[in-house]
């Protein structure tokens, strides 16, 4: 990268001594150049909107406005610059929230020497980076997502009279319950309740009960 492609770096966070160390570290790297510093998210979305830098490292807690305000502020006005989210807090809240902001990074402090100018790159180049834990805890969720969404492919595909039986099975109605309330045989409400299980992968009655809970056929009220 040459000298005039540096990547423009603005730095947002309130305590100055942090600043001063970030743009010192900054400072030592060939490709890139701090161009401004903010002390709270106002100043930061003037920055972002005066300077357009390529990448803002932004602190969460700031005064005036905090840096996810800012950050969905500066997300809103779709200015071409990338935020990196540089901060002590490694709450699955806080990280969630930046990502469905937009931000392009997210790094806690106590690794930033290490982190941040990987962070910053990744943004300029229009990637996203987490820290190691954090690529465990977003693919948790993802995974999580998926799974629900297969448990409701799998609940489509039942019969309408198996989603009958495994409701009232998950209410906690026995066969011969089941089998008045149909008006079919105790033995065709245990070959209804075989289907479900084979085609649900599932084992027993009790497990029955927690996916009628997930998927919504059952609440816990009922």
């Amino acid at each position: 990268m040459t000298a005039d492609k540096k990547i423009r770096v603005v730095l947002a966070d309130d305590h100055a001594v942090l600043r001063a160390g970030l743009r010192a570290l900054l400072s030592l790297e060939a490709d890139m150049e701090v161009v401004g510093e903010a002390g709270n998210g106002r100043e930061a979305m003037e920055l972002a909107q005066s300077l357009t830098p390529d990448v803002i490292v932004m602190d969460i807690s700031m005064p005036e406005v905090d840096g996810l305000a800012a950050a969905r502020g500066i997300h809103e006005m779709e200015l071409p610059c990338h935020i990196v989210i540089l901060t002590v807090h490694a709450e699955e809240d806080y990280l969630f929230q930046t990502l469905q902001m937009g931000a392009s990074g997210y790094v806690l402090k106590s690794s930033a020497d290490r982190e941040l100018m990987d962070a910053i790159r990744a943004a300029h180049r229009g990637e996203v980076f987490l820290y190691p834990s954090a690529v465990k805890k977003v693919l948790g969720e993802y995974l999580k997502g998926a799974r629900g969404e297969g448990a409701k492919r799998e609940y489509e595909a039942l019969t309408s009279r198996e989603k009958e039986v495994l409701k009232l099975t998950a209410e906690g109605f026995t066969n011969q319950e089941i089998a008045e309330k149909l008006v079919i045989s105790p033995k065709t409400v245990d070959t209804y309740r075989q289907r479900i299980m084979e085609k649900l992968n599932l084992h027993h009655r009790s497990e029955l009960v927690r996916y009628a809970l997930k998927t919504g056929l059952l609440t816990v009220s009922e």
